[in-house]
């Protein structure tokens, strides 16, 4: 029996996390190594499986498949496509440096120890994150995936309530409130979101008399699973009302701001730059290829709502005052270019939708990142409280503005090869669609670098005059990231070796073909 290896991959950092979680209260710095290294084993693993899987060869590699529920036909199946393995690696990717960003975000309020702050919790929580994401990118079997999907819910509940940023204005007590107003917004969005998945689920087994991807597909092919139109199109709708809360699209957007607002900045990595690449990631793996026709069906909307996400929030993103909710908007205006991708049903798009969610997750997490640097050292989220940074710290105002270049998708870095893809695949299809989507390229360019001017150049403010430059542990965190962002702008070819026999496959699902340009006669 060949190794499991999908299932120590997400197994590792849940023995991590249960490890973590029993330092004991007095060890903290202990506890944060040892979660480092539990992270830092998992992208080892993720490594390995991307060098044992061969891009030209099965769609779905590495599986593995054990009976679980036998009464109700749930089994235990894993497999990756280069979909979800690219994915799976950025997860494990960006664990280590979410953790390093976040090495004193759990630590003691006070130095005597009065204001305690669970520091090993803090880290076990992320690693249980992990373990979720990573066995969702993997999972084959429609059950399995949705257990997933909803129980990574409740350490993110956890972060986002119990830890709060400490830059935030006004007393304890109003901090407080808004960490659990933001907490249980994002919760009961989700669980809605999860219980119309639900139904969905189980009417899929009632229709289908199995949760597993590759006994549908079989089932499909032979011609012994036929769904009636209105069956899919309701089955399509219950899957993709979860996929859009979790991405998230508008109008189901609204929980996303007050979360990463509220959350600490590595925290909000983890949920617009992991946790939300489930629901993109489920719109390929599960609407798509069980419900194509109801895809078909419901691209006119569909292709409205990403067009109303990337407008909507590039110019929320405009408006901003606060460097973290503006961070946000921009990503709901990305999260509208992704899905845009997926269902303009090009090559082109949806190989630029998968590109996008994995260089949106580098690019947002080294902006992020520093932003949250530049606001540990400040105290304050507020734009008009900087000035001048620059030229105190040239180092953060360095890798700060290359973050923001890489958000507005600069040619040169990694996000522009994804942006131009999904405008391409847009053009093709929809020519109308990919005009206004061009808009948000404008709006992300305006208040990318308004952020920038307003934070980082001008005269340099009192409050920032003795600003510290990054450190090396910060440096440690936000160099790879970049150096990551220039590789893959320059040589992107790695990433979509992997990527487009996926895609292929996917459009197979749909029996979509790219649209032929028109070439007139010479005359």
């Amino acid at each position: 029996m060949s190794f499991p290896l999908l299932t120590a991959t997400a197994a590792l950092p849940a023995i991590g996390a249960v490890a973590t979680a029993a330092v004991p209260a007095a060890r903290r710095t202990a506890a944060k190594w040892l979660a480092l290294a539990f992270s830092l084993g998992t992208l080892v693993l993720a490594g390995i499986a991307l060098a044992r899987f061969e891009p030209g060869g099965d769609r779905f590699q590495l599986t593995e498949s054990h009976a679980w529920i036998k009464d109700f036909g749930v089994r235990y199946e894993l497999g990756v496509d280069g979909i979800g393995l690219a994915l799976m690696a950025l997860t494990a990717l960006l664990i280590p440096f979410v953790i390093l960003a976040g090495w004193h975000d759990a630590d003691p309020l006070e130095t005597n120890s009065s204001r305690w702050r669970p520091t090993q919790g803090f880290f076990a929580l992320i690693l249980m994150v992990e373990a979720m994401v990573i066995l969702s990118f993997e999972a084959t079997d429609v059950f399995l995936f949705y257990i997933l999907f909803e129980a990574m819910l409740i350490p993110m509940y956890f972060l986002i309530g119990g830890f709060g940023d400490r830059a935030h204005s006004g007393s304890d007590e109003n901090a407080a409130a808004q960490r659990s107003y933001a907490a249980v917004k994002f919760l009961l969005y989700n669980l809605v979101g999860g219980l119309i998945m639900l139904a969905a689920v189980i009417g899929l087994y009632v229709v289908a008399g199995s949760f597993s991807l590759s006994e549908i597909a079989e089932a499909r092919a032979n011609g012994s699973l036929s769904m009636a139109t209105g069956t899919e199109r309701w089955l399509f709708l219950g899957f993709f009302f979860a996929f859009a809360v979790k991405a998230p699209l508008w109008p189901l957007h609204t929980w996303l701001p007050n979360a990463m607002g509220e959350a600490t900045s590595p925290v909000a990595v983890l949920i617009t730059a992991v946790v939300d690449k489930v629901g993109t990631f489920a719109m390929l793996r599960f609407c798509l290829q069980l419900f194509p026709e109801a895809s078909k069906w419901a691209t006119p909307v569909i292709l409205v709502l990403a067009l109303i996400s990337i407008v909507y929030g590039a110019l929320l993103a405009v408006g901003q005052r606060d460097i973290k909710r503006l961070i946000a908007y921009a990503s709901i205006s990305h999260f509208g270019f992704i899905i845009l991708g997926i269902f303009a049903m090009t090559s082109q798009g949806q190989s630029g939708a998968t590109l996008y969610m994995v260089n949106h997750g580098i690019s947002t997490a080294a902006l992020m990142l520093v932003a949250g640097f530049l606001i540990t050292r400040r105290g304050s989220r507020l734009i008009s409280d900087y000035g001048g940074v620059q030229k105190v710290a040239p180092v953060l105002a360095g890798t700060f503005l290359i973050g923001g270049l890489a958000t507005l998708s600069l040619p040169g870095l990694a996000p522009f090869v994804s942006e131009f893809l999904v405008l391409v695949g847009a053009f093709a299809a929809y020519p109308a669609v990919g005009i206004v989507a061009t808009t948000g390229i404008v709006l992300a360019a305006i208040y990318v670098l308004v952020l920038y001017q307003r934070t980082m150049t001008g005269p340099v403010k009192a409050e920032v005059q003795g600003m510290a430059d990054l450190k090396a542990r910060e440096l440690v965190v936000v160099v790879p990231l970049i150096a990551l962002l220039l590789f893959l702008g320059v040589y992107p070819k790695p990433l979509t070796e992997i990527v487009n026999p996926a895609v292929q496959h996917t459009m197979s699902d749909v029996q979509k073909k790219d649209p032929q340009p028109e070439v007139e006669a010479a005359k």
